[in-house]
């Protein structure tokens, strides 16, 4: 019989797509390599109601993430087969884990995780791991859903101090005990556990990959910026292109990668399932979001055109497989975060993975771990100006890569997975 510790990551399984697949992943790896835990990542089949109108599961990486490990994975979990909820905590159970981290990630799953934390707070600790609060949108009805799946839960993990707060004030009544150790010693008060976005080390840079052959297959020029991630308003690609487009007005030497999926422009748009989804996710919208959350016909790439700078710009419209992360990074020389909105990033992640220098916006948790000049530079939000000044001076005033690896080496996958295990 088996003497080791035995923890679930409740989250999308290594089959999704995005940030939060890779977290969840990641965290289960750095499980994997303390030699008595014995650990489970517990997955959803389908994290979201079945009318939202996009493909969530990866279906182009070859590259196995979890090759080498003992991580067990068990895809049961659907949200819209109440259920599986039930099934989900029998097989949960019968783990018998000692702590189940729940990935929180979008407040529309408030109503199934809640649950869970209902079922097995009775046997187990939960831990929500909190990649928000207050969510982008932030409707009646992601506050209402937000707060029902996390009354349930007995302690946190927040990966900024500003996502404690928003904790503190969506549970005025209560007191919460914060530590950055991960201890729960204090009886009677849920906890607080102030971290970090750890850097991932799921992708590594290729020593063989030709740097200058890519460079030059694809027409880039001596400089290269990168947009990496999921097109979505909040990222700011909008604001992206044209502070780029205002910087090669100054200098013929410059390039621009966006690469990524446009995120709602996934499905096939001639089936009528996909018609069906759209029809009743808009009526869906109409009634519980704000117009100006709307995103249907979000598209900045139309910019690219107009402004004239399509010989400038490598634009990868799609999800990148696995196997493929690593050329895009190892070609740019500056990362962009042109966010409006930022809670802690795993595109600000991967590119520390890079140890690729970032410029981002003032915003959220972002000059928390930028150091303006040190390891990145710091821009205003929506000043298309600034924005060029600031991709200027990282050219003329290069970060050097050693600060990034300085600054960002207490942020490891493995201190983070000790803080969990902490006990007093």
């Amino acid at each position: 019989m088996s003497n080791k510790r035995k923890i679930v990551c409740f989250g999308p399984g290594p089959k999704f797509k995005g940030g939060i697949a890779n977290y969840n992943v990641s965290l289960a790896k750095a499980f994997d390599k303390m030699d008595d835990v014995e650990i489970h990542i517990v997955s959803w089949t389908q994290q979201y109601p079945a009318i939202v109108p996009r493909e969530f599961v990866d279906k182009t990486s070859k590259a196995d993430l979890l090759e080498g490990t003992d991580v067990k994975v068990h895809y049961i979990t659907n949200y819209n087969r109440p259920g599986s909820w039930k099934k989900t905590v029998d097989l949960i159970l019968e783990i018998d884990p000692e702590t189940v981290i729940i990935q929180w990630y979008n407040a529309q799953q408030g109503w199934p995780l809640g649950y869970l934390a209902k079922k097995l707070k009775k046997h187990t600790e939960v831990l929500f791991d909190l990649h928000f609060v207050v969510p982008k949108e932030n409707s009646k009805i992601d506050a209402w859903l937000t707060k029902l799946g996390l009354k349930r839960a007995e302690n946190f993990i927040v990966h900024a101090l500003k996502t404690h707060k928003e904790l503190e004030s969506l549970f005025p009544a209560e007191q919460f005990h914060l530590t950055e150790n991960g201890d729960r010693s204090k009886d009677g008060l849920r906890t607080s556990i102030k971290l970090y976005h750890p850097v991932y080390d799921l992708f590594k840079p290729d020593s063989n990959f030709d740097i200058e052959g890519f460079k030059k297959e694809h027409q880039l020029r001596k400089y290269v910026f990168l947009y990496f991630g999921f097109i979505r308003r909040y990222k700011g690609l909008h604001n992206v292109i044209p502070a780029f487009a205002e910087l090669s007005k100054r200098r013929d030497d410059v390039s621009l990668i966006v690469c990524g999926e446009s995120f709602w422009n996934t499905l096939d748009n001639s089936k009528l399932s996909s018609k069906i989804k759209n029809f009743l996710f808009g009526i869906a919208k109409s009634l519980f979001f704000k117009k100006e959350d709307d995103e249907k016909d979000y598209n900045p790439l139309t910019l690219i055109d107009e402004l004239g700078i399509q010989d400038k710009v490598l634009l990868v419209n799609e999800f990148v497989p696995n196997e493929d992360v690593n050329k895009y990074f190892q070609v740019s020389d500056v990362g962009l975060l042109f966010y409006l909105t930022a809670t802690p990033s795993g595109v600000e992640s991967l590119n520390y993975n890079f140890k690729l220098p970032v410029i981002a916006t003032s915003v959220g948790h972002f000059p928390e771990t930028i150091e303006d000049g040190y390891n990145g530079y710091l821009c205003k939000p929506d000043n298309i100006r600034d924005m060029a000044d600031k991709m200027e001076l990282s050219l003329n005033q290069p970060i050097n890569r050693d600060n990034i690896t300085e600054k960002t080496k207490e942020f490891s996958w493995d201190n983070y997975a000790k803080a969990i295990l902490y006990r007093n």
